[in-house]
């Protein structure tokens, strides 16, 4: 992507106050970059869900149609209120998806900059609408940049104080190309990375930090040695250390079947994370 945000896409869905999330953050980067501000209402159709009670006269599916109608009008509701304190953005637009919702954001976000999405919420299965899988298709299909938000409240700051996993690979630079609008406008920018040998003179300089130079990116480096294990729990630790509002790095995975196939420090981020995370694969 280029070196600017100029149109931001937020998925919306039956869970009000993650949406209510996405949509203050989503303002708020939109703001900062005098972003268009796109939502798309995704959620897996009733008829999707429970397909028997389309096939019986049963009373089931015009109960469901009717609740399914409730839900959407209630984040439509979430999304006037934060349409009604977008004041000054270029545009801030509602859509609807009438299929299935990992399909139809990837399609919609191939045209946008920077995709918003929730994590998925083990506590609250099937109160969203969306697939459990649902951010990590995102980001598997789309292959654009997105910030996933925590299901947890984690405050009104983002991109103060930024944290950057680096890995000399094409996930992680590609994390970084499309952070660059948001680190410019950091307070304070880390760079962590992990080298394979104890030895500091073994080690090689960072192309990271050459890069974010030309950038006039200033950024303080942390290495250290790989551990053998754990490396997702260190990295959430060492943002907490930090105080990091915002994570950035690669999304590694491939293949159908996410789940079991998905690095282990990306499926622990996307399991335990703690703070906003941008990711792209």
């Amino acid at each position: 992507m280029s070196n600017d945000l100029t149109s931001i896409l937020v998925h919306l869905d039956d869970d009000a106050d993650g949406c209510a999330r996405r949509l203050q953050a989503a303002q708020r980067v939109a703001a900062a970059h005098g972003a268009r501000l796109d939502t798309l209402y995704a959620v897996t159709p009733s008829v999707l869900q429970n397909p028997y009670a389309f096939t019986v006269e049963t009373g089931a599916a015009s109960l469901l149609i009717g609740a399914e109608a409730a839900q959407r009008e209630r984040a439509r509701s979430v999304f006037e209120h934060a349409r009604a304190r977008a004041g000054g953005l270029p545009g801030v637009s509602w859509h609807e998806a009438r299929g299935e919702p990992v399909a139809a954001i990837v399609r919609r976000g191939w045209a946008s900059d920077l995709l918003v999405l929730g994590q998925h919420d083990p506590d609250a299965e099937g109160r969203s609408g969306a697939p459990p899988h649902f951010a990590t298709s995102v980001l598997v299909d789309s292959g654009k940049p997105a910030l996933v938000l925590p299901y947890v409240d984690t405050g009104a700051a983002l991109g103060d104080t930024v944290l950057v996993a680096w890995k000399p690979t094409r996930e992680s630079a590609r994390a970084v190309t499309a952070a660059l609008p948001l680190l410019r406008r950091a307070r304070q920018v880390h760079v962590i990375a992990w080298d394979e040998w104890e030895d500091p003179d073994a080690r090689t300089p960072l192309e990271i930090e050459s890069f974010l130079q030309h950038h006039d990116i200033a950024a303080t480096l942390h290495r250290g040695v790989r551990p053998s294990g754990g490396l997702g729990e260190l990295l959430l630790s060492q943002a907490a250390d930090l105080q990091a509002d915002l994570l950035v790095m690669g999304c590694y995975g491939h293949g159908r079947a996410r789940e079991w196939v998905l690095g282990g420090v990306t499926r622990t981020v996307l399991r335990s994370m703690t703070l906003p995370v941008l990711m792209v694969h």
